[in-house]
């Protein structure tokens, strides 16, 4: 079984790989072409970023293989071989924990080299040293404490119940679950400053919105996003009485009014077309199938790992491999994402108009640098959103002409 998995890990790395050179290749030939969506400028810095960004991705991805491979080889063997603990249930919670902070910190020269360097360089990050040291401190301490414990839960479950597997996803699920709820609270009380909107027009506009259809919150935010990084976004985060709507700051400055209502017409979409219940649906199908084949792996292949079948063991491998086997089945979700992006842009911008769902769609295009072509491959993978041309194609815009038809 070992074999197996090893395998599949190098069809995964060629893959990857496969991927990204077929990627810089495209975006190389394309930049020399006329500029779409993007004025000219702009149009050669964001191929330039995307090559730049898919050159590290391949480093980092042959960098992952072997460390991957190192891990497998004697790593997990050797710090099990220094874990001398008797409670299986500790055991586990500090194996998970060494294992997470080996690979961060072996991780993190290419966040630094992104964050200070990359993103920098094309006016991106405005991070501070200070920011993301107390940034990681949070983090850490959010890690393990609750991660901790979430460990230790699921450490339990596996020791005591014969078929662990399916309370073990039912767990962790309730786990993903109570994290959504709770993360628009944790990002305001931890990391953002979230306030609500000192423009009372376009609150007004944005509630009326919101009731046109049907759309409960907690209330309408804005955030200090650009304290880090420069880009545009918002997004409608938690569930239940924690559901807001966010808008960072940048986006507030750089969008009119109308523009902004049909950026939220289109996340209305997601709403009204009920894709965060689906998306959960299809996050809950896949956990379960990873929990049912890593609850079920045969005893040889801990053995041949130098480990024991237990819960500590369990865990790593279902961490290290849970990532392999999503890249797999990425392609079928990320159809069905693309397909939700035409349904909800099409709900947007009858819910505004075409002309402001456009024209929000190429400020944040600019802003954000976003090179509007991809190839074919890459976009079968990775992408979630539709290319840029494809969704200006569906709202009828003729990015040669700049005109609708």
């Amino acid at each position: 079984m070992l074999t197996f998995f090893i395998a599949l890990l190098c069809i995964y790395f060629v893959m990857q790989t496969y991927t990204s050179f077929m990627q810089i290749g495209f975006v190389n030939d394309s930049k020399r072409k006329r500029a779409i969506i993007l004025d000219t400028k702009t149009y050669q810095e964001a191929a330039n970023y995307a090559i730049e960004k898919e050159k590290l991705a391949l480093v980092s991805q042959f960098y992952d293989f072997v460390v991957f491979i190192v891990w497998l080889g004697f790593g997990l063997k050797f710090l099990d071989s220094i874990l001398l603990i008797e409670s299986n249930i500790l055991k586990a919670v500090l194996f998970v924990d060494i294992f997470i902070l080996v690979n961060w910190f072996l991780g993190l020269p290419f966040d630094l080299y992104k964050t200070f360097k990359l993103d920098k360089k094309y006016g991106f990050s405005n991070m501070t040293k200070a920011l993301y040291i107390k940034d990681t401190i949070k983090s850490g301490i959010l890690f393990f404490i609750f991660g901790s414990l979430v460990v230790a839960g699921i450490a339990y479950i596996i020791e005591t119940l014969p078929t662990w597997w399916i309370f073990g996803f039912i767990f962790i699920f309730a786990v993903i679950i109570l994290i959504n709820m709770l993360y628009p609270v944790i990002r305001d009380k931890m990391f953002d400053k979230f306030e609500k909107l000192k423009d009372s027009e376009l609150e007004a506009k944005i509630e009326k919105l919101l009731k046109d259809v049907g759309f409960k919150s907690s209330g309408v935010f804005s955030v200090d996003a650009s304290k880090r990084d420069s880009r545009l976004n918002a997004y409608f985060g938690g569930l239940g009485a924690t559901k807001r709507v966010v808008l960072f700051d940048t986006l507030i400055e750089k969008l009119s009014h109308n523009e902004l209502l049909a950026v939220l017409g289109h996340e209305l979409g997601h709403f009204k077309n009920g894709d965060i219940l689906k998306n959960i649906g299809i996050i809950g199908f896949v956990m379960f199938v990873f929990f049912a084949i890593f609850g079920n792996l045969s005893d040889s292949l801990f053995l041949s790992l130098g480990l024991n079948n237990e819960s500590y063991a369990i865990i790593t491998l279902f961490m290290m491999f849970s990532g392999v086997l999503s890249f797999f089945l990425m392609p079928l979700i990320s159809l069905i994402s693309r397909h939700n992006e035409y349904n909800a842009d099409s709900f947007g911008s009858n819910l505004t108009n075409k002309e402001d769902l456009v024209n929000a769609l190429l400020k944040l295009a600019n802003e954000n640098k976003s090179f509007p072509l991809s190839h074919k491959i890459f976009v079968f993978f990775y992408y979630s959103h539709p290319p840029l041309v494809e969704r200006f194609k569906e709202l009828g815009y003729d990015v040669e002409r700049e005109r609708f038809i």
